[in-house]
C-alpha cells in the first residue's frame, strides 16, 4: 500500500492524488534490524541513520556544480529543467539518472526566502505534476510570495526516468485479481499476478530498479538544493514525502532548513508492522465514515442506530457478493466491478471526508441498483487510469521503491495465512485484502537494500511533524514515533479525519505551518488543532 498527499481541491473523490495500493506492497520506510518480521515479536531497537560527511566527495563534484537551464514547460508561470545524479552513489562513473525539476518563482512582495521543495507522497506520486496543478496556486499567497515553489520527480517516478511494468490491458487484469483468495487455485492466481507484475518491472529497467531507494532520492534532493543555489533545504513533504524529507534530514542535518513533515511515517518499523498498523488506520477511518453514513438518509449500509460494526458487516457481505458475481459498470472496455476494484474504490474515499458523500452515492448505486460505475470511477482515479485505459507509472514506482526500501512483509502465502487473524482484528472490513496485498514484494526481482532505522537528525534546525488523529494511511502513532526520534522535532496534531492536515481547512494548522515557513518559528511541541 502506499501513502500519498491528498487534497480536496486537487481532484474529485479522495482527490485521489494519493491513496493506497492493494496489489502493491505496503508503505515502507527505511531498513529493518528487527530479529523477526512478525507483528507481535520482540524486536531490537533499529540503528539510527548515519549522517553523510559534510564535505562533497570529489566524485560528486560535477553533479553539485550543475546549473539548471530553465525553459518554458507549458504551464503558465512555471519553468522546467533537467539535472543529473549518479545512478549509483557508490560508483558514480557507472552512469547517470536524469531528474525532472520544475519551479514557479517567488511572486513578491517581500524578501525571497529561497526555494521550497514540495513532495506529495507515494512513493510514486509526481511532485512536478502536483506543484504545477496545485502548489503553484493553492499554497498560501504569502508563502508563494517569498519562496520559489519547486518540485523534483524522484528517480523512477513520472518524468524522472519512470519505471514501467505493465501496459494498460495487463494492468487492468492485474487490478482485477482476487485479493481475498478462498482456495489454492485463487492463491496461485494471486501469486502469478505478483510475479507477472514484478517480471514486467524487472524487464523494463533492470539497472535503475536497483537504485530507486528513498536514501538515493534524498541524496538527489541535496544535488537539487545545490543547483538551486540554496544553502539549506526548505521542504514540505506529505505522506511518504515525510519519510523522504526525514531521510534527507538524517543524511544532511546541517543542510536542513525549515521542514514540514505532514502525515508522517515512522521509519523505525519493519514492513509487516507498517502494513498492520496502516490496516488499523483504515479500520479507524471506516468507523468514522460509517458513523457519519448511518446518520444520512441515503446510507446504503444501514439506517439510524446501525453500529459501525454492523455497517462493516453489510459492506463485507456486499464484497462477498461481488466476489461471486461482479456488477456491470457501462465501461467502454467491458470491465465489470469486481471485489478487488470495489474495495479499492471504498478505501480511496477514506483519504478525505470530502469524498464520503460520493462514496455513499457509489455504494447506493452498486448495492441497490446493480450499477458499479461509481465505485469503478473511484478505483480508476486511485490507480490513475485514464478514460483511454492508460495508467501513469504511480503504481510501478510505488512497488519499485517500497520493495527496495524494506525486506518483504511476508515471504510466502503460508505466512500471510498465519497473520490473517491480526489483520482481520485490525480491520474486519479491509484486513484480509490488505494482508494479502503485503505479499507482493516476496516476488520482486531485486533484493531489498534498505532496513528499518531510526532517524535522529541531530544538529538540524527545528522540524515540524504533523499527525492527524484519524488518518487512514499514516496512523497518528507514526507521527508520534517520528517526532520521538527526530532530535529537534515539534509535533503538531490535527484532531480530525482524512489524510494529512496542511491546507485541508484547519486555520489553526495552516497558521502554525505558515508562521514556521515564513518566520522560522515552529509551533510549541504538542500543539493540537481541530
Amino acid at each position: 500500500m502506499h501513502t500519498r498527499r491528498t487534497h480536496r481541491r486537487t481532484r474529485a473523490g479522495a482527490t485521489l492524488l494519493a491513496a493506497v495500493a492493494l496489489l502493491i506492497p505496503g508503505c515502507s520506510s527505511g531498513t529493518t534490524t528487527h530479529t523477526t518480521n512478525t507483528a507481535n515479536s520482540v524486536a531490537k531497537e533499529p540503528a539510527a541513520l548515519t549522517p553523510l560527511p559534510g564535505s562533497t566527495p570529489a566524485a560528486l563534484t560535477r553533479y553539485y556544480a550543475q546549473k539548471p537551464v530553465w525553459r518554458d514547460c507549458g504551464t503558465p508561470g512555471f519553468q522546467c529543467a533537467t539535472l543529473e545524479a549518479p545512478r549509483d552513489y557508490a560508483e558514480p562513473s557507472k552512469g547517470d539518472v536524469r531528474l525532472a525539476v520544475t519551479r514557479k518563482k517567488a511572486t513578491g512582495p517581500g524578501k525571497r526566502l529561497g526555494s521550497l521543495l514540495v513532495n506529495p507522497g507515494g512513493p510514486g506520486g509526481s511532485a512536478t505534476a502536483y506543484v504545477q496543478a496545485y502548489a503553484g496556486i493553492g499554497y498560501p499567497e504569502a508563502v508563494r510570495a517569498r519562496y520559489d515553489m519547486v518540485a523534483v520527480d524522484p528517480r523512477g517516478v513520472a518524468r524522472s526516468e519512470p519505471v514501467e511494468c505493465l501496459d494498460g490491458p495487463r494492468m487492468d487484469a492485474y487490478t482485477r485479481t482476487d485479493i481475498t483468495p478462498d482456495d489454492a487455485k485463487e492463491t496461485d492466481a494471486l501469486v502469478a499476478a505478483y510475479r507477472t507484475f514484478a517480471e514486467g518491472c524487472g524487464a523494463d529497467a533492470p539497472e535503475l530498479l536497483r537504485h530507486v531507494s528513498t536514501v538515493e532520492a534524498a541524496r538527489d534532493m541535496d544535488i537539487v538544493r545545490a543547483a538551486l543555489g540554496d544553502r539549506k533545504l526548505n521542504y514540505v513533504g506529505a505522506s511518504y514525502g515525510t519519510f523522504l524529507g526525514a531521510t534527507y534530514a538524517g543524511l544532511f542535518p546541517h543542510r536542513t532548513g525549515r521542514l514540514v513533515l505532514d502525515g508522517a511515517m515512522d521509519p523505525s518499523l519493519p514492513a509487516r508492522r507498517l502494513n498492520l498498523e496502516q490496516t488499523e488506520g483504515f479500520g479507524t477511518a471506516f468507523t468514522a465514515f460509517a458513523e457519519d453514513c448511518v446518520r444520512q438518509s441515503d446510507c446504503p449500509l444501514g439506517g439510524a442506530g446501525t453500529s459501525p460494526e454492523r455497517a462493516g458487516e453489510n459492506l463485507k457481505a456486499f464484497f462477498g457478493r461481488l466476489d461471486a458475481r461482479p456488477l456491470p459498470t457501462g465501461d467502454a472496455d467491458g470491465r465489470t466491478l469486481t471485489e478487488s476494484l470495489a474495495t479499492i474504490g471504498v478505501i480511496a474515499a477514506m483519504y478525505d471526508e470530502g469524498a464520503w458523500q460520493r462514496l455513499r452515492e457509489a455504494l447506493t448505486a452498486a448495492m441497490k441498483e446493480n450499477d458499479g460505475a461509481g465505485l469503478l470511477f473511484l478505483s480508476d482515479s486511485y490507480y490513475e487510469r485514464d478514460a483511454e485505459g492508460a495508467y501513469t507509472n504511480l503504481m510501478f514506482a510505488n512497488a519499485a521503491v517500497n520493495c527496495l526500501d524494506l525486506p518483504p512483509a511476508f515471504d510466502s502465502p503460508d505466512e500471510v495465512r498465519r497473520a490473517l487473524p491480526d489483520f482481520r482484528k485490525a480491520s474486519p472490513v479491509f484486513g484480509e485484502g490488505l494482508a494479502w496485498a503485503s505479499l507482493n514484494c516476496a516476488y520482486w526481482p531485486v533484493k531489498a537494500t534498505g532496513e528499518a532505522q531510526r532517524i535522529e537528525a541531530k544538529g538540524a534546525a527545528p522540524l515540524v511533524v504533523v499527525g492527524t488523529t484519524r488518518d487512514p494511511a499514516t496512523p497518528y502513532r507514526w507521527a508520534e514515533g517520528l517526532a520521538g526520534q527526530l532530535a529537534t522535532a515539534r509535533l503538531l496534531t490535527y484532531d480530525g479525519d482524512g489524510h494529512t492536515a496542511y491546507g485541508r481547512g484547519s486555520a489553526c494548522i495552516d497558521t502554525a505551518i505558515n508562521t514556521y515557513l515564513l518566520h522560522g518559528t515552529p509551533p510549541a511541541d504538542g500543539k493540537r488543532c481541530s
